[in-house]
This record gives structure tokens, sequence and C-alpha cells, in this order.
């Protein structure tokens, strides 16, 4: 008799009592990749997008806004990667001037505020701190904000406003002390280079204290090991691992401690969440209390295959992905071919640090000819699970529902 794992034509549940680890039997269905691509449809309505490689230092990316720059990652460009490429990392900005051209040899990085002296540093002075490297993924806040229903204003994000590096610098608390904080001091406030339009307000972003000096948050000097992109924030960034990126300000000059609340627009206003447990309200809903955006939940992707895959029936098909865990790493991740009434373990790659991207795969038995659905789910080391239910907010933040591919065996 044949091994289990080669028992003809299983059903959608039986399929994933199969998993293993193997090779492709997929034949269509992948997103769209290279420089000679011209288009990617990202599954949802309006979302035919323009690849371009014609950004300075990226390679072909999906344009979603040209100023201030927008620039999606294909998903195909991550796959079997759990670290992003430079070059193919998403990028957001918030205001046209932005920098195209920092002098490092005159640049510097100001501390004032409440602190006992104040301070400008070079990049020879942040070089000569503790070094210190961290994997961490990096997520716009409206990452996959195209997938809310009903739709909401805002950047119509596809899944790829994110991205995960190896990033390496010096923790925050280690400048921080260079200036010395003052007695009392309760937020540290940052900004960068970009400059707002005439009567807007700076884009500025703070951090309790205690969270700025846990020896986690970082000032990155490069990424994968190279300096950053001037479009990721050249020469330098705040790195908020587990926290969405509107922490992590991009090209890093200005570090302000601050006594009390930080009341400023970017704070007070802007990326602001319902007070809820998963973010949510109903559609509509107004004057409900809010929170300013803060940790990350979990979330897995399929990297090799899109929201519609051709298999071949009663072959046995791979898929595999990436996995975050948020605030914390991923524990595990598991597939569903019944809607979530069954789950079983796909394997998972190295772990390569608790707030950082982690492979997955599996390889699934063969389907009887017709049309199925899978779905791929994320734990994190929390107990913390992704859910079938999709969230709602009037921001499209924080989307983390349970992903899924519609698979046509043929």
């Amino acid at each position: 008799m044949p091994p289990r794992w080669l028992n003809p034509a299983p059903d959608r549940r039986e399929a994933l009592t199969l998993l293993g680890l193997g090779g492709a039997s997929l034949i269509g269905g992948g997103l769209a990749t290279g420089a000679a691509a011209q288009q990617v449809d990202l599954g949802f309505a309006g979302g035919t997008r323009q690849l371009s490689g014609d950004w300075p230092q990226k390679g072909s990316m999906i344009v979603l806004r040209e100023r201030a720059p927008l620039l999606e990652t294909p998903m195909s460009a991550m796959d079997g990667e759990v670290f992003t490429p430079n070059d193919r990392f998403f990028v957001r900005w918030h205001y046209q001037d932005i920098p195209t051209a920092v002098d490092p040899s005159t640049f510097r990085l100001r501390i004032g505020g409440a602190v006992q002296r104040r301070v400008a540093l070079t990049l020879a002075d942040l070089a000569r701190l503790p070094r210190v490297e961290i994997a961490a993924v990096n997520q716009c806040s409206g990452n996959s904000r195209a997938l809310f229903s009903p739709r909401v204003p805002g950047a119509q994000w596809g899944d790829g406003a994110i991205g995960n590096a190896l990033w390496s610098g010096v923790r925050l608390r280690d400048v921080l002390d260079l200036a010395g904080v003052a007695r009392g001091a309760a937020n540290v406030r940052v900004s960068g280079l970009d400059r707002p339009p005439p009567g807007a307000p700076w884009f500025a972003k703070s951090l309790a204290l205690d969270h700025a000096r846990d020896g986690e948050v970082m000032i990155a000097l490069a990424m994968n090991g190279a300096p950053l992109p001037m479009l990721n924030g050249y020469p330098i960034r705040l790195i908020v691992p587990g926290w969405y990126s509107t922490y992590w300000v991009k090209a890093l000059d200005r570090i302000e401690v601050l006594m009390g609340e930080d009341d400023n627009y970017w704070m007070a206003k802007a990326y602001k969440i319902p007070a809820t447990p998963d973010a949510g309200v109903q559609p509509g809903a107004k004057d409900f209390p809010t929170v300013p955006i803060n940790r990350m939940t979990p979330r897995a992707f399929f990297t090799n295959v899109d929201r519609a895959t051709k298999v071949v029936a009663n072959d046995p098909f791979y898929v595999r992905g990436l996995a975050m865990g948020g605030a914390s790493a991923v524990a595990r991740v598991d597939l569903s071919m019944d809607a979530g009434k069954t789950w079983h373990a796909a394997h998972l790659g190295p772990d390569q640090g608790k707030y950082g991207f982690r492979l997955w795969e599996a390889t699934i038995g063969g389907l009887r000819p017709g049309g199925f659905r899978l779905w791929a789910r994320c734990t994190n080391a929390d107990g913390q699970a992704q859910s079938m239910d999709a969230i709602w907010n009037p921001g499209g933040y924080m989307r983390s529902q349970i992903a899924s591919v519609a698979v046509t065996a043929a």
C-alpha cells in the first residue's frame, strides 16, 4: 500500500491531515514578478496597480502614490525570504517635502527638551556607542486597508505595506543618556527631516519614557547589513519593535524629552484606534473612546500563491508564506480547508527573533477537481490568535483577519 500522503483525491478536510514538506505542483495563480511586469492585480475592487522600477535604490514596486511616495512591496518579493530585500522594502511618507540627499559629514541628531544638556550628535558619535541589532517587522498601521468593508478613506494598501529587516544601530536609551533625562520626564518625542507644508503640523511621534528606555527601542544605522535606502529613512531611523511603523520615524534628526503628555496632532488626533479589545467598532460608529495605535497583532501571509490559485487535481501541492507574532513571537501557524472547523499545523522555519518574520510551509494532499478555500492562521507566544472575523474602524487600521486563498483543482 502506498504511503498515506500519496492517497488520491482526498476531500478538503482530509487534505489537511496530510500536511508535510515537499516540492510544488503549483501551475498558476502566482503574483506578478520582475521589472518587465507593468501591472499587478491585488485581488480587490480597484486593486489593479502600476509596477515601477524607476525609484532610486528600489526594484519593482507597486505604486500607490508618487508624492509623497507610497510604494508597496509585491508579496512575491517576500516569498521564501525572512528578511525583505532593501530594494523591495515598502515606502510610506506623509508629506511631499522629503529628504532626497543627506550629507553624512554635516548631519546631526539633536536632543533637547527636558534634558540636563542639549547635544548634537554626529554619525560618528552614534557609531561609538554600543552596537545592537534586532530582527523586527515594520508594518504600516493601514496595511491591508483596501480590504476593509465598508471601505474607508486613506491609502488603499494591499497586504504589502510591511517588511522585515535585521536592523543594526544603537539603543535609544544610550543616546538619551548622553543628554541626561531630567527628573520627572514622561515622554520622548521624535521627528525627522521631512517637512510639512505651510500650516500643517510637523510629523512627530512620542513614546512613554519607560518604553523609550526599554533597551529594545533603537536607532538604526543599517538594515540587512547595508545603509538604509534614502526612501526608508537614511541616514538613521527609529525602530520600535512590535509596534506599528507610525512610530518608526525616518530620517530621524530631533529628539525632545517632554515633562508631560504629547499633545501634537500626530499623537492627540491622528493614528487613533477604538479603545476596544480588537480595535473594532460597528461601521459608521462615531464618538467612541480612542487610544493611540500601538502594538501589532499576529498575522500570517501566503507568499507563493495569491487569492486565486490553480493546482493539479489529485496531486499534492506546496504552499508557503510568512508569519509575524506582532508584539511577541510566532508560536504556530495552522491551516484549514473547512472554514476553521479543524486546523492543522504548518511547519515553521528557524526563529530569527520574536519580532521578525518566520517562514511557514506545508504540502497539502491532492484535491478532487473543484473549488476550495485555504486559510492560514498565526498564533503568537502570548496565545493571541488571528480571527476569522474582520474588524472595522474608520481609520482602516490593524487589519489582522485570517488570510485565505481560493484554490481551484483541475
